[in-house]
């Protein structure tokens, strides 16, 4: 699932207040917005406004353009995880994952139940031909 931009945000946020070792009640009051509201937009459950994210920034002491920056690279580190799991996820057996099996070799896929030998077939008998017609002689036609 793609990352949404108030997430991102508010992961920044996060970042940013911890790397400078601020707490939620500091910012907050200095932001001039509630503590829950706050604690609410941090974990990207609140899309803020413009002008709380432009005091929340100030309180923080970063520049507005930086915080997006740094969400926009989030997002597009996301995509780009996402975009390589999806990839890697195997689609059906590529030639160079077959090998022989030995005679000691269980294999990946090993059968559930045991299967029963099968017996071999007995050949065909032979269809009868029909037999050649016999000469018949000339001379025996003409006495009868």
């Amino acid at each position: 699932m793609a990352v949404l931009m108030r997430e991102a945000i508010g992961g920044s946020l996060r970042r940013v207040r911890t790397a400078r070792r601020r707490t939620l009640r500091d910012v907050a009051r200095r932001a001039r917005v509630s503590l829950g509201y706050l604690s609410e937009v941090e974990r990207g459950r609140k899309e803020p406004s413009s002008e709380l994210l432009a005091a929340i920034c100030e309180a923080l002491e970063i520049a507005l353009h930086d915080l997006l920056a740094e969400a926009a690279e989030a997002i597009a580190a996301e995509t780009v995880a996402a975009e390589a799991a999806r990839l890697r996820r195997p689609i059906g057996l590529r030639h160079m994952d077959l090998r022989l099996a030995t005679a000691d070799d269980d294999g990946p896929f090993t059968p559930v139940s045991p299967v029963a030998p099968v017996a071999p077939v007995a050949p065909r008998p032979a269809v009868p031909q029909p037999a050649a017609p016999r000469p018949v002689a000339l001379a025996s036609v003409r006495a009868a």
